[in-house]
């Protein structure tokens, strides 16, 4: 993207006194560092600090050893967090080697951390998340800038240019645009110097992949037929919404606005998509599961469409072709069938607790209806169970499905505990050995049961809250009821704890049977 300064607008770098005095003390100080230390030790010692930190292609390859010495090294280290084998890895590593050969002779000094070797580093910085870049300044490593995502070199580029900038030195003049543009973001302003300027560049800086402009032009404000302080989006000089800034408006609402907007109101998901739909800041989605040879499929994806235009900014509209074989993991991941094919579900990115379009019709109305009643809170979770395993009730530990929890939990005769597990996560795992020797410990009480349920596999009501792995207890009541367990994971503790409800719910049962 071209930057140019906005016609008739002074820019002005302005430095504060505290900043000037630690200008001037980072000077004194290099100088008399330079001037005072002895000749022999700085010789000495510069044999072992100066040893050069290991680089590839201008990048600094840092480990837990030398990440420290970097920080003291660099007041702006940019670090690339990666795991090889990562597809969007592969992608954000290309930009990040760019960026580097641009950035070379610059204050940014660029350093990348393998997080499948480094994984103690990693987890010290708190990078075995997102975001995969994060910038250290002054060598302060519990207060990096996390850089967005980028498409390319020149997202990282422009992303550090506009962080240092000013909103009159790095927003096009509107009047200066061709309407070339895929998506430019233009704000119509009474004066630069507001605060809907700054949000605006604000937001600007956090979406490096998007053009943005001003004008205090009346001629074009009234051309558009706007008032001011309005954001549009254009495409190709084409309006594509209209966002009314207000006092309260904030970085991150105007930036969901921009986010969603920028996407069409349908996308379908595929490898390019991915990213830009998992990231979108609209955390519900709704996914339409079609074949896109289907006869029906132009009447249902025009209906899916039509809803969508209602929910922007609320729910993510998302349509998934299953004949596609790419989409195979994503398939599985909802445990969809091609022959399921067509089927509309809304999901939470949150809690990942799916709903599933209570109809077999498919009509704008029927979508919208769904979407509005999950929205208020009275959409029923959809029910999955695996198969119920053959001798599931013949071990110590009880292995439970979807159809056969309730019956077994709401027992009033029986105290059950459960572990809900993830079977791909090593902390679920962990706990299994821990699972038999409680059962092993109370296997002379025929009114305790030890159980487990892969609660992914099983989408049921008890275990749509929290995070797994999770230990419940269902005491023996004529009630339906469930206590966490929260303790240490030590048979004793876990017996005790099992005995102190159990207690309880004994005292429970005999007040609420002397009403009866």
């Amino acid at each position: 993207m071209s930057i140019t300064r906005v016609p008739a607008v002074t820019a002005t770098c302005t430095y504060t006194p505290d900043n000037m005095r630690a200008a001037v003390l980072f000077a004194v100080t290099a100088c008399c560092l330079g001037v005072l230390l002895p000749t022999a030790a700085g010789a000495a010692g510069a044999s072992q600090a100066e040893k050069p930190l290991a680089q590839t292609d201008g990048v600094l390859q840092l480990t837990k050893a030398n990440f420290n010495r970097a920080l003291k090294k660099h007041t702006q280290l940019l670090v690339h967090f990666y795991a090889p084998l990562s597809g969007d890895g592969q992608r954000v590593t290309a930009a990040f080697q760019g960026a580097a050969a641009e950035l070379q002779g610059s204050g940014v000094t660029l350093g990348s951390v393998d997080v499948s070797k480094e994984k103690e580093l990693a987890k010290q910085l708190n990078a075995t998340a997102p975001p995969p870049i994060r910038l250290y300044l002054d060598g302060d490593k519990d207060k990096a800038v996390a850089c967005p995502v980028p498409k390319n070199a020149a997202s990282i580029l422009t992303w550090l240019k506009r962080r240092t900038g000013s909103a009159a030195d790095l927003l096009t003049d509107f009047s200066q645009s061709n309407g070339s543009e895929e998506l430019l973001v233009v704000g119509f302003f009474k004066e630069l110097a507001s605060d809907y300027a700054d949000v605006l560049y604000a937001a600007a800086v956090d979406l490096p992949d998007v053009s943005f402009a001003v004008t205090l032009n009346e001629e074009l404000i009234s051309k558009y037929d706007i008032t001011h302080d309005v954001v549009l989006l254009l495409n190709k000089s084409r309006v594509v919404e209209a966002y009314k800034m207000l006092p309260e408006t904030s970085k991150g609402e105007l930036i969901a606005f921009i986010t969603v907007y920028q996407m069409e109101p349908v996308t379908e998901y595929d490898g390019q998509t991915a990213g830009q739909i998992l990231s979108a800041p609209v955390l519900n989605h709704a996914l339409l599961f079609i074949r896109k040879s289907s006869e029906d499929f132009q009447e249902i994806h025009s209906a899916f469409h039509s809803a969508a235009q209602s929910f922007r900014l609320k729910v993510l509209f998302v349509m998934v072709n299953v004949e596609e074989p790419r989409n195979g993991r994503l398939l599985e991941y909802f445990r969809v069938r091609e022959g399921e094919a067509p089927l509309i579900r809304l999901v939470n990115l949150t809690d990942h607790v799916t709903y599933n379009l209570p109809s077999d019709k498919f009509d704008t109305k029927t979508i919208e209806t769904f979407c509005q009643t999950y929205l208020e809170g009275k959409a029923a979770p959809k029910m999955q169970s695996e198969p119920i395993p053959e001798g599931w009730d013949t071990q110590p530990v009880k292995q439970l499905v979807g159809v056969t929890l309730e019956k077994v939990v709401f027992n009033p005769d029986k105290t059950v505990f459960v572990l809900l597990y993830l079977p791909y996560s090593q902390k679920s795992r962990a706990l299994f050995p821990l699972w038999e020797e409680l059962a092993k410990a109370v296997e002379d009480r025929e009114d305790v049961v030890i159980a487990r349920i892969d609660a992914s596999a099983n989408d049921i009501n008890l275990s749509m809250y929290g995070s797994y792995p999770a230990l419940r207890l269902f005491p023996a009541l004529y009630a339906e009821r469930v206590v966490d367990y929260t303790g240490k994971q030590a048979v004793k503790d876990l017996v005790k704890f099992l005995d102190k409800e159990m207690e309880k719910a004994k005292k429970y049962r005999v007040k609420v049977k002397g009403f009866l």
